[in-house]
């Protein structure tokens, strides 16, 4: 490692992520100086197993809300009451490093870029066949930080996804080259599932000006994936992380999510109509609600004829938006069928 080198700092965010939290503090542990842990009012263990790692601060976030901007200005002004230098790396529970980080030399020249540089890191995403994966895209999770404190404007504090680390546009870069971001979200397809549930519900209430056809586009690109986009997950991965008492390829499942009670709490506030255009449908929230609460409240499938009809398409042509006729519908769609 290089002489002087900045403090690592980890910053992620928790609610209710015991499915997979050990796993991250495990990995993590093996290369940050600190992880600030931003609890979410967790009830399932998850601060119990934070408090087992002497690396990990974990700090509250009171917030009701799913509040990404908050969420990432608490973890990054619990970060700078640190002293030093510091390489501030947002990472979400269910991601980490691939083991090249400590073989590839790569590291070290990230450790000496200047203030105020964005590390640009790429998606690995493992499939639930516990087999194979697919590469994503490059995205800013990493930021050799200057103390910049205006990274939040033009921001909606309604925003559902913004940059996890403190950038703006014109922000240089550095683009990590031999290593990457395994990402475990689809390797637990039904939960992912229901979480993209929620954020389509939270797109309908935040951004009501976004058409239907664009919230099922952006949370439905994982259908995209071709069968010549698979790669084998390699076995020295499997293998490095095993050394280390680390099974990547285990999956914990539950039957009910906390993903599912916020949704139940939308239906509740806004009334099921609301959310008719997004596609959430094909679950019974009844038999979910009833799952987890012994509710008796009825939340019935509001959607049109004209609905389903849309969103069957929306599902048939995900697939071959390459081609302009399917992206034409689309347009039709939002323009004339408002949608």
């Amino acid at each position: 490692m290089v002489n002087n080198k900045p403090l690592i700092i980890c910053l992620t965010p928790i609610r209710n992520d015991s499915w997979v939290f050990d796993r991250f503090l495990r990995a993590t542990s093996l290369w940050a100086d600190y992880i600030i842990i931003a609890d979410q009012m967790s009830t399932d263990g998850s601060r119990e197993i934070a408090l087992n790692y002497p690396k990990v601060r974990l700090i509250d976030n009171n917030s009701v809300v799913y509040n990404e901007l908050g969420r990432k200005r608490l973890l990054i002004n619990e970060a700078r009451k640190i002293n030093g230098s510091k390489l501030l790396i947002s990472l979400d529970v269910d991601e980490m490093f691939s083991p090249e980080i400590f073989t590839s030399g790569e590291w070290d020249e990230i450790l000496k870029l200047p203030p105020g540089t964005a590390i640009n890191f790429q998606w690995t995403n493992f499939s639930p066949d516990g087999k194979t994966m697919w590469k994503g895209y490059y995205f800013p999770w990493g930021y050799m930080d200057d103390g910049f404190d205006n990274y939040d404007q033009g921001i909606s504090s309604n925003a559902i996804h913004c940059a996890r680390v403190p950038i703006l546009n014109d922000t240089p870069s550095y683009d990590v080259k031999t290593f990457s971001v395994i990402h475990f979200q689809f390797t637990s397809w039904s939960r992912m599932l229901h979480k993209h549930y929620y954020y389509q519900c939270l797109e309908v209430i935040n951004n009501p000006e976004k058409s239907a056809v664009d919230i099922y586009r952006q949370y439905h690109h994982m259908d995209n994936i071709t069968n010549d986009q698979l790669l084998p997950i390699p076995t020295e991965w499997i293998n490095w992380f095993k050394d280390k008492g680390i099974d990547i390829l285990e999956v914990l499942e539950t039957e009910i999510y906390w993903y599912d009670k916020e949704v139940l709490a939308l239906f509740d506030k806004y009334g099921v109509r609301r959310f008719r255009k997004v596609y959430i449908w094909n679950v019974n929230w009844t038999e979910i609600a009833n799952k987890m609460s012994n509710n008796t409240d009825i939340y019935e499938d509001p959607r049109s004829l004209k609905d389903k009809l849309i969103q069957r398409w929306l599902q048939f042509s995900q697939n071959k938006l390459n081609r302009r006729k399917y992206r034409r519908v689309d347009k039709l769609l939002k323009k004339n069928g408002n949608y």
